[in-house]
């Protein structure tokens, strides 16, 4: 009896699919089946994005900081690079100034550090009296005079720079052919003392060491007159003087070797 009824049933479906009744069943169906699919799949996304998300994060976390160390590490090649070429320039314009000048000897040294005073104006090189410097030496660049030593150990000097409050150069105002003393200021600064006053100063006039005294070799270059102050009430004129040496950018010198500052002292008359 069971079996008369399946076979009846299926007998049925058969006739309605035959027949294509059961296309609008077979339709709703398939459309509940993509919908359900669909959900399926985007809750699978979704759970799939929430768990792999942290460990995307992790690695995009290692991969930035790993770039910006590197992008440090270049940084850092490209700065020392540039000090490098910085140096290099510099010594070949020492190099040059030297073959120039083949009269004297030099012995370039590096600035290793800077007197901390704002009153005191030294800077100290990594040379000294086992590379024969000597005190009293005077220290150039290729650009002009920037002073001369002032104490020496074995292994470094100590350079006091023309702008210094104890520094004093003898120098001549080249266009006028008139010897002058320079010394140094609190603010850093250069002045031309004891200029007599028929003088005609103007701006732009090169300052050259005169030689005289014995502490400088003659003609170097120290720098140009920016101003001139005259007063009738005075015995001397004086003026500032811009150096030719960047003194805050120092980082090779040359020391003339081979220049003995003459000792004046026993011709000074005593007081």
């Amino acid at each position: 009896m069971q079996t008369a009824i399946l076979f009846l049933v299926v007998v049925g479906i058969l006739t309605l699919a035959l027949s294509g009744s059961l296309g609008f069943i077979s339709d709703n169906f398939n459309s509940y089946l993509v919908s359900a699919q669909s959900w399926v799949s985007s809750r699978y996304l979704a759970i799939q994005d929430f768990l792999t998300v942290p460990r995307d994060v992790v690695e995009l976390r290692r991969r930035t900081a790993s770039l910006e160390a590197e992008r440090a590490r270049l940084q850092a090649q490209i700065v020392q690079l540039q000090q490098q070429v910085a140096e290099t320039d510099a010594l070949a314009a020492l190099v040059n100034f030297s073959r120039s000048s083949p009269e004297s000897s030099y012995t370039a040294a590096s600035v290793i550090g800077r007197d901390p005073s704002p009153f005191l104006r030294y800077i100290i090189i990594d040379k000294g009296s086992n590379n024969g410097i000597r005190q009293g030496m005077p220290v150039v660049t290729d650009q002009g005079l920037v002073g001369r030593v002032d104490a020496v150990i074995s292994s470094a000097a100590r350079i006091q720079l023309i702008t210094d409050t104890g520094s004093a150069v003898n120098v001549r105002i080249e266009k006028a052919d008139r010897e002058a003393i320079l010394v140094g200021t609190v603010a850093g600064d250069l002045a031309l003392d004891m200029i007599p006053q028929e003088i005609k100063l103007e701006p732009g006039d090169v300052v050259l060491t005169s030689g005289l005294g014995g502490g400088y070799p003659t003609d170097l270059i120290v720098g140009q007159i920016l101003t001139a102050r005259k007063q009738d009430s005075d015995l001397f004129q004086q003026a500032t003087v811009q150096p030719v040496v960047d003194f805050e950018q120092l980082k090779i010198v040359l020391i003339i070797t081979d220049f003995r500052p003459v000792d004046i002292t026993p011709l000074i008359p005593a007081p």
